[in-house]
């Protein structure tokens, strides 16, 4: 995490940080990371003793041009118009699309210790004349607009195009307008039928004021009239926007050379990919932001983005994977090294800051959190389908002494976690049923195979012993027995599950009773009497 504490380190005075998002429709997990760095940032600069804002905007003025996220019906009467027109089609109580998906999303923010100092919306500073002064500079400056997306972008409008969207009085639609003449009080705008090809406009034209929220600027245009607006000093943007050439650069430009300010400092960003594709808000592409924050706590949810430095893309497949119980060992393994405790593998740079900043509480001792006993998610994914086991007396076996109040919210916390994941996203191989009587599959295990599981009845860990010791257990006679790791594990499975997979097998025997582990293994050993 030392970027950011270098970032800190090398700006002065106040510091106004800044971030918006357009609510097209379901918004992604992938969409968090923004929100994750931006608190990132503020943290490290209040840590320096700087003056900081915080603010979360929604760019709800944009027009809708996702077809796919809205009802067929819908579609002929809703593509084009604002995204702050559109009436809320869940019908819970939203004033608009836009207010429903947006506080869907930020409703999120404050279980992950998000607390933006002010939200905006970018429809009522239109409507209140926030934005007149910057759409009168934009207009009398046309030209320079026109010159700057050609130099920095290679776009080319003609002469008579000028930086402005009228939300067109008849059919209420601004993505389907374009504005051709400006007399310095009125513009002149036509809603053209086939200017884009996601929305038809009605044909309507005419002179009108473009002030009071009548039209909206460019994003372009838009997001560098934010930064003077609320006197942004750092913003974040992914990499999609931070292409050479692409939308920063010509926000950046246009700041310099229209509205005269020097543009925020950068921090751009890569995407979350699920199975190496980008998730995608307007195409409903990706898990939903609310729905991965039901299951994921918020410390291994802040984790996940904050691991890689903002500009490694991230690779995350909840969905049938063992990617979510990776997440908390590793979030485990980093706490238990800042905790000073040996852990295996190479650790990440600035680990100790990355475990810190992920926590939720931006004042909490990183150090006295990272001696908690937190229990693994895996032990826990087998625990919690074993019907019959107190887990908090097992987990305080575990530890070795009682839970704490903090270590028993812990593990309340992560056994939401298990069961949310179980119910949602775990691979059917972690869903599991230990059998009360031999099952019938153990007929078939080679005579080596049933050697290993007698070997293990004789050498099986103490009562109490934890996953990692029956794991070595596991390991160390298998070995000694020159039987494949592989066969092994099928055989401990074909045993107490009557299937060839399962969970983590050295966490499934430990959450048994060591009597009936060591009679089933003896019992499958000896080839019993199988039922018909």
């Amino acid at each position: 995490m030392e970027w950011a504490d270098e970032l800190a380190a090398r700006v002065s005075g106040p510091q106004v940080v800044n971030d918006s998002k357009t609510p097209s429709g379901t918004i992604h997990v992938g969409s968090l990371r923004g929100p994750v760095i931006l608190d990132v940032v503020a943290r490290a600069l209040r840590a320096a003793g700087r003056e900081t804002t915080l603010l979360y905007g929604i760019d709800d003025l944009d027009p809708m041009d996702a077809q796919a996220l809205l009802t067929p019906d819908a579609v002929e009467r809703e593509m084009g118009r604002p995204l702050a027109h559109i009436p809320d089609q869940a019908g819970d109580g939203h004033s608009s699309y836009a207010r429903h998906h947006a506080q869907v999303f930020i409703d999120t923010f404050a279980g992950l210790g998000i607390k933006p100092d002010r939200y905006y919306w970018m429809s009522e500073h239109y409507a209140a004349g926030d934005m007149d002064p910057y759409i009168k500079v934009a207009l009398d400056r046309a030209a320079i607009v026109r010159e700057v997306y050609q130099r920095v972008a290679n776009v080319r409008h003609p002469d008579t195009w000028h930086p402005i969207s009228v939300i067109c009085p008849t059919c209420g639609r601004v993505g389907t307008t374009i504005v051709t003449k400006w007399d310095g009080e009125k513009v002149f705008f036509e809603c053209r039928p086939d200017l884009v090809t996601w929305a038809k406009g009605c044909g309507s034209s005419g002179w009108v004021s473009p002030y009071g929220g009548a039209a909206k600027l460019p994003w372009n245009l838009e997001w560098a009239a934010q930064w003077s607006l609320f006197g942004v000093t750092i913003e974040p943007c992914g990499k999609d926007l931070a292409t050479a050439g692409g939308s920063r650069d010509r926000s950046d430009a246009i700041a310099r050379e229209v509205f005269e300010r020097e543009p925020p400092i950068n921090v751009p960003y890569e995407f979350l990919n699920i199975g190496g594709k980008k998730m995608s808000t307007s195409k409903g592409r990706g898990t939903p932001a609310h729905l991965i924050a039901e299951v994921l706590p918020p410390e291994q949810l802040r984790f996940l983005f904050l691991r890689p430095r903002p500009n490694q893309a991230i690779e995350f497949d909840p969905d049938g994977t063992d990617a979510i119980p990776r997440l908390f060992d590793e979030f485990d393994r980093l706490g238990a090294a800042v905790a000073g405790r040996d852990v295996k593998g190479e650790l990440p740079a600035g680990f100790a800051a990355v475990f810190g900043y992920s926590l939720l509480d931006p004042t909490a001792d990183y150090e006295v959190e990272a001696a908690r006993f937190r229990p693994p998610f895996g032990h826990l994914a087998v625990l919690a389908q074993v019907p019959g086991v107190d887990i908090g007396v097992a987990m305080a076996a575990e530890k070795g002494s009682p839970l704490d109040t903090a270590e028993r919210a812990i593990l309340d916390e992560r056994l939401r976690a298990v069961r949310g994941w179980l119910d949602t996203f775990a691979p059917e191989s972690a869903r599991m049923e230990v059998r009360a009587t031999l099952p019938e599959g153990v007929a078939t295990l080679a005579p080596e195979e049933r050697g290993f599981l007698g070997a293990l009845a004789e050498k099986a860990p103490a009562a109490g012993s934890d996953g990692e010791t029956w794991q070595s257990a596991i390991f160390t006679t298998a070995s000694s027995r020159e039987l494949p790791a592989g066969r092994a594990f099928k055989a401990l499975y074909a045993a107490f599950l009557g299937r060839p997979n399962g969970p983590r097998a050295g966490w499934l025997l430990a959450s048994l009773d060591r009597s009936f582990v060591v009679e089933r293994l003896r019992e499958a050993a000896a080839g019993a009497t199988l039922p018909a």
